[in-house]
């Protein structure tokens, strides 16, 4: 006999099912998930902070999550553009560039600083032994930035430098692209340029205290003689298109790691950051406007 009971519980059965054949369908056209990152640093220092993430992630959604150090930032780019990469670690310049190239892509979490701002900088590092003590002090000298693609390595500092009136390519004796942020600072310990510009949060995080805790260069031995307004901190993406619960059950984990696996998290950031929070497309408007703005200045240029 069909009462209301038996009719509740048959379709609370029929959700269950159906839930679990939406999971088995989806962990069926994705039996691996790539995870790819921009080359900030070196390779092997990436590999290192992020494999917990991997083996974390894996283990929560259930399917092979595998991590892919790009070349450079627009392999990442062009990676989540054809669907070969599912979820990746941006800058902000490199995620707007991405969605204004049609990548087809949508900004989940944010990174957070452990004084809970989402914001970090673009500074510009000389030696601390050097003569220079501002930037109209390097013209004729080699500036090292990082990536077309870097917001506080090439982006910023080109709007920056436009607002001084200094086109960078006649201003200094040379503009180099280093490729990551740590190639960067080793070029200006080793005298290839003279200056470059980098990520920094604040005293205690930056790309500089990193190398400093891994051995490669020394803090004390850089002084900072520029420093941006704040930018916006970088997202982590995934593709638009992948099945809701896939984006939901990558959502929770990455919102529940602090109590699942902290000591993943705390991998990535050396424990310097706060848990990542969410975060929309809509926070990267302005760094659109800021790409567009780059994109005219070499337009300008040649």
């Amino acid at each position: 006999m069909l009462n209301r009971r038996t009719l509740i519980a048959a379709c609370a059965a029929l959700a269950v099912s159906a839930g679990a054949a939406a999971a088995q369908d989806w962990k069926a056209k994705y039996p691996e998930l790539v995870f790819a990152i921009i080359p900030a640093e070196n390779a092997s220092g990436v590999t290192e902070r992020f494999a917990p993430l991997m083996d974390y992630l894996s283990k929560q959604l259930g399917t092979k999550v595998t991590l892919r150090i790009a070349n450079d930032y627009a392999a990442v780019i062009e990676g989540q553009r054809a669907g070969n990469i599912h979820i990746a670690s941006y800058g902000p310049s490199s995620f707007a560039r991405a969605l204004m190239t049609g990548a087809k892509i949508e900004a989940f979490a944010i990174e957070v600083n452990a004084d809970g701002t989402k914001g970090y900088h673009s500074v510009l590092y000389v030696k601390a032994d050097s003569p220079y003590k501002s930037i109209e002090d390097l013209k004729g000298k080699n500036l090292c930035l990082v990536d077309p693609n870097s917001t506080s390595g090439n982006n910023v500092p080109r709007f920056s430098l436009n607002k001084m009136g200094i086109t960078p390519d006649q201003f200094f004796g040379k503009v180099v692209y280093a490729g990551s942020h740590e190639n960067a600072v080793i070029a200006v310990q080793q005298g290839t340029c003279d200056a470059a510009f980098n990520w920094w949060n604040d005293e205690q995080e930056s790309n500089l205290r990193r190398m400093e805790r891994k051995g490669m260069a020394k803090y004390d031995d850089y002084r900072i003689i520029f420093k941006s307004d704040q930018i916006v901190n970088s997202p982590y993406a995934y593709l638009a298109d992948m099945p809701a619960e896939l984006k939901a059950k990558i959502r929770d984990a990455f919102f529940s790691i602090q109590q699942n696996d902290k000591a993943a998290f705390d991998k990535i950031y050396e424990g310097k950051q706060q848990p990542w929070q969410p975060v929309d497309n809509e926070s990267y408007v302005s760094i659109i406007e800021l790409n567009k703005f780059v994109d005219e200045l070499r337009k300008k240029k040649s």
